[in-house]
């Protein structure tokens, strides 16, 4: 009898694992009772998302099919719009103007010292530039997330923890920047016989035309929510204009990254209502990311993660990476002449990595190279997904040091 139970078994996950519904359902329900396992264990929800994609995947369950990748990577467009938006939110001209030169001179060097150091580790170890230079961009990000949750924990306050706030903020949209010209010049060399120099006129054009057109989805957004007061008629020309929006940048291979965070700066600097606007988006945020991380563990291989050549690759990345982030920061506070705290603790503190590095490498399905050539994509995403699975278990414990030794908590 128990034997006949188990041979429907694989029929019946079958049945349901092509389903798109049934997948999101699933990774969902997975990711609420993941998440929660993980914050016992003191571990980001974050962490437990991605587990449960994982798990439900086709590297292990197979309860969400491979043949949903296409139609999962929606969601995935979706989300990371959103970020792109709340980063841009977060740069009007007010803020801009209290931005410290200190933070502005240690967040450059320590971009470039992260982007080079990886980019240089990946290539010696054999992987093609362009390839490295990608990651190279994608290393430099931070989790905002977890840097807030340990602040929080710590009640934490004083001119160190507002350069960490500012540093992970400003970092992550120096990230997406990097991100965006890189993909961009490397999209247009990749698999075509034209020129470096024709690749980046290219790439110049696509990232003007993105903020062209993400500026005006910015100011169409103040327009059309600038006297409504309910919340879910907001939400609702919110999220109409955005995926508008992507879908327009997709459809030309524009940067749909530049023109969400252009749209979102645009919005920041004509209302001053856009924290607001933007917090409607809390409604619908929870499942929406918990989504988005599980999606990106449903694209972990099991099978990939343990050959040495990932391994390896993803050993240099994350070592390059935690090199780059303190080397830089250390190298950026002495030349700006910064208080001896930041120069020797900040750069501990921006070690977690977790959405942005997530939505960005997953944004690669979205390019006609990347989509052709789905092994090499697997790769790229397995490197960045082990990366931020080591960085999600160690980078909280090194932040939080970090926080205490620099804000001089008792």
């Amino acid at each position: 009898m128990f034997s006949d139970i188990a041979g429907y078994l694989p029929e019946l996950r079958d049945a349901f694992s092509n389903h798109i519904v049934f997948g999101v359902g699933i990774l969902l329900v997975g990711s609420f009772f993941m998440g929660r396992l993980a914050e016992k264990v003191r571990l980001p929800a974050i962490t437990g998302f991605i587990l449960a994609g994982l798990l439900l995947g086709p590297s292990c369950i197979g309860l969400v099919h491979e043949n949903l990748d296409e139609t999962l990577a929606s969601i995935t467009e979706i989300a990371l719009a959103l970020i792109a938006l709340v980063i841009g939110s977060e740069f009007s001209l007010k803020k801009l103007r209290t931005i410290s030169r200190s933070l502005v001179i240690i967040t450059l060097f320590q971009i470039f010292v992260v982007f080079i150091l990886v980019t240089t580790g990946l290539v010696i170890a054999g992987m093609r530039l362009e390839f490295a230079a990608i990651l190279g961009a994608i290393a430099s990000a931070s989790a905002p997330a977890a840097t807030v949750a340990i602040i929080r924990e710590l009640k934490a306050k004083g001119p160190f923890v507002d350069h960490l706030y500012g540093e992970v903020v400003l970092g992550d949209a120096g990230c997406v920047l990097l991100f965006a010209s890189i993909t961009a010049i490397a999209g247009n060399s990749l698999g075509s016989d034209i020129g470096l120099v024709q690749s980046v006129i290219h790439a110049i054009v696509e990232i003007l035309s993105s903020l062209v057109l993400g500026a005006a989805a910015g100011w169409l957004l103040h327009f059309l929510t600038r006297r409504r007061r309910r919340t879910n008629e907001v939400l609702i020309i919110l999220l109409g204009v955005i995926l508008i929006l992507s879908a327009i940048c997709n459809s030309f291979h524009l940067s749909a990254l530049f023109a969400s965070m252009t749209a979102g700066a645009v919005m920041a600097n004509l209302s001053k209502k856009t924290h607001r606007i933007v917090n409607t988006l809390d409604s619908i945020s929870p499942p929406l990311y918990a989504a988005f991380f599980a999606i990106a563990g449903t694209e972990l291989s099991i099978t990939v993660l343990t050959s040495p050549h990932i391994l390896l690759m993803g050993g240099i990345f994350v070592l390059a990476r935690a090199a780059g982030k303190v080397l830089g920061v250390h190298i950026g506070a002495t030349v700006s002449h910064s208080d001896s705290l930041l120069k020797k603790y900040l750069g501990y503190g921006m070690l977690p990595q977790a959405g942005v590095a997530i939505g960005l490498v997953l944004f690669l399905d979205t390019m006609p190279y990347f989509a052709l050539n789905r092994s090499i994509t697997a790769t790229l995403i397995n490197i960045v997904l082990f990366s931020v699975l080591v960085n999600e278990l160690t980078g909280p414990p090194l932040s939080r040091y970090s926080v205490v030794r620099g804000a001089k908590l008792e």
